[in-house]
C-alpha cells in the first residue's frame, strides 16, 4: 500500500498592470521625453524605444 502525496495546482498568474496603467505608464514616458535636459541625453533613445513599446500593447 503506498501513499501519495497530491500537491495543487500553483495558481493562476494575475496582471500586475491594467490597461489603463500601460496608458498612464506611456503619458509619463512621453511627458519626460518633452523636457530639454532628457532630449539631448543618450538615454532618451531609451525612453523613446519603452514609449514605443507600451504603445504596443
Amino acid at each position: 500500500m503506498t501513499t501519495e502525496t497530491i500537491t495543487p495546482a500553483p495558481a493562476r498568474a494575475r496582471a500586475i498592470f491594467s490597461t489603463e496603467d500601460f496608458q498612464l505608464l506611456k503619458t509619463a514616458v512621453m511627458t519626460h521625453l518633452q523636457r530639454p535636459e532628457v532630449q539631448d541625453s543618450p538615454e532618451s533613445v531609451k525612453y523613446s524605444n519603452l514609449y514605443h513599446r507600451l504603445g504596443r500593447l
